[in-house]
């Protein structure tokens, strides 16, 4: 092979990766109908017979709740709003812990502001990049309120351990499932292991309807309180006969009909698109083996994997290169992408979520340092170095795909692999680390 194309050699492939495309013929027809009917959405935010949405939503819930054996499925517009109504449903409010990951998109632990909780940050697996649950039961308080976890990537966190904790401590547990739909954890599927999680919708998701969330539960109560919270749940108090008004000022976190008819299409792709993901992985990690340094995504015992994105671990003493000599070789060596889904590697995730400025200035809502400062003589750490394995990962050691997709075939990884390989071979040409 030529010398790398970073330092003047010729890229391995100039020709373009396919695109990952989100929406079908069957989508389209889907939405045509609905503005054929002209009822956008038909919530209406108070009791009667609209309440809980209309023809679309119900028959997406119902069909995802069913799917995957959930016995409720509540539509949200975003998976943010889905992640406020979860845990004001389980109570959350000021003053209130809540144990959750540091290694996560912002609003796994903004939503927890939201209802005056604190975010009370774990550290994270090595593996797995999920909580660490030899780690939670240190952090809990006589103030701590819920576990909040993430199943980060695609791959399920340690629900069983995670569940024995909360239960030893009488703590809700609520799963921000993402990046896993129809990902399962010892045969059950994630998102209602605990007491409450769901799943995303946006764009970038498995399936998407542009915006949206679904939450799942298993528990009566927690449904109709996400309910009210969904839509103006004051309007509904006595209707519901509720005693416990903890919450249920609500607003309007609803679905529409539009939205509705174009998930439930995508919803029926869902398998297919898991199941090539994970044949994109099972090639990817098979030629990663002959590469010393790199190790891919890791599938636990019992575990599916979603590969929302695709996570490596990168160790520069033994492949020879620094994490960022490795990602501007391998990139250099691929077409320009024309989405961020078309990149083949990038550094790290999201920077841990404590080292956020509002976190580390401790303002949040108003000025004065509410919730961070509600709790008399509790002073709140967020100091670097507060998860050590988390900063390790992210700074050092995480690579991530984005490139493993619907739009991916077995050649395109083929391609990718072999251009690891000339990286390799060629590392010399960059010095060593």
């Amino acid at each position: 092979m030529n010398k790398l194309a970073c330092v003047g050699g010729e890229a391995y492939r100039t020709h373009p990766l396919g695109l990952r495309t989100t929406l079908t013929t069957l989508d389209r027809d889907a939405a045509i109908e609905v503005l054929k009917k002209g009822d956008l959405s038909m919530f209406f935010g108070s009791p009667g017979q609209f309440f809980l949405g209309g023809e679309q939503v119900k028959k997406f819930e119902a069909a995802w709740a069913e799917k995957y054996d959930f016995k409720h499925a509540i539509s949200v517009n975003s998976w943010t709003t889905g992640l406020m109504t979860a845990l004001g449903a389980c109570g959350v409010g000021p003053g209130d812990e809540v144990i959750c990951t540091p290694f996560s998109m912002s609003a796994t632990a903004t939503s927890i502001l939201f209802y005056g909780g604190i975010p009370v940050f774990c550290d994270i697996e090595d593996e797995t990049f999920n909580i660490d649950p030899q780690k939670i039961e240190a952090l809990i308080t006589p103030r701590t309120k819920a576990i909040m976890l993430v199943h980060l990537f695609g791959h399920p966190a340690d629900m069983d351990a995670i569940m024995k904790i909360a239960r030893k401590h009488g703590l809700k547990v609520i799963e921000d499932a993402a990046h896993a739909p129809g990902v399962t954890y010892k045969g059950k599927s994630v998102g209602a292991i605990g007491d409450i999680g769901g799943f995303s919708l946006n764009y970038h998701k498995h399936i998407h309807s542009g915006e949206g969330g679904m939450l799942v539960t298993n528990d009566d109560k927690l449904a109709l309180r996400s309910q009210l919270i969904r839509n103006h749940g004051e309007n509904s108090i006595e209707a519901f006969q509720l005693d416990d008004l903890t919450n249920v000022i609500g607003s309007n976190y609803r679905l529409t009909e539009l939205q509705a008819a174009i998930g439930l299409s995508q919803f029926g792709r869902l398998e297919s698109c898991l199941n090539h993901r994970y044949a994109l992985h099972k090639k990817f990690a098979a030629g990663l083996a002959q590469i010393p340094g790199i190790r891919p995504a890791v599938i636990k015992e019992g575990c599916t994997h979603g590969f929302y994105i695709y996570p490596l671990k990168f160790d520069s003493a033994v492949f020879g290169l620094t994490r960022q000599q490795f990602v501007k070789a391998v990139n250099a060596e691929m077409p320009t992408p024309q989405t961020w889904e078309q990149t083949p590697f990038s550094e790290g995730y999201i920077r841990p979520l404590y080292l956020n400025p509002i976190y580390q200035k401790k303002i949040a809502l108003g000025s004065k340092g509410f919730p961070f400062n509600y709790n008399p003589g509790i002073e709140y750490n967020y100091a670097k170095g507060l998860c050590p394995v988390v900063e390790r990962i992210h700074e050092k050691e995480l690579l991530i795909c984005p490139m493993l997709h619907e739009g991916t075939t077995l050649d395109d990884v083929q391609d990718l692999l072999n251009v690891i390989y000339k990286v390799y071979e060629h590392r010399h040409e960059l010095g060593t680390t």
